[in-house]
């Protein structure tokens, strides 16, 4: 984990290491999320549906249980 410090106008310098990784070139835009007491800085995408797929194990299958369940609750 990096630490980084605010600058005067509440500047935050992301480290070389992430922007890179992330592609984080000058003018590029971050979104800014506040939630539970922490700050989070999300590149945006161009498509959110496919950057998504894929990042939820296949193996096990929530909603096959569920359904394995319900089925239980009509026999």
């Amino acid at each position: 984990m990096a630490t980084v410090k605010t600058l005067s106008k509440g500047q935050v310098v992301i480290p070389a290491k992430i922007r890179k990784k992330y592609n984080i070139t000058p003018g590029s835009k971050l979104h800014i999320l506040e939630y539970d007491g922490i700050i989070y800085l999300v590149p945006p995408v161009d498509d959110p549906i496919m950057t998504a797929c894929g990042s939820l194990p296949k193996k096990p299958s929530l909603s096959a249980k569920i359904l394995k369940e319900r089925k239980k609750d009509f026999e």
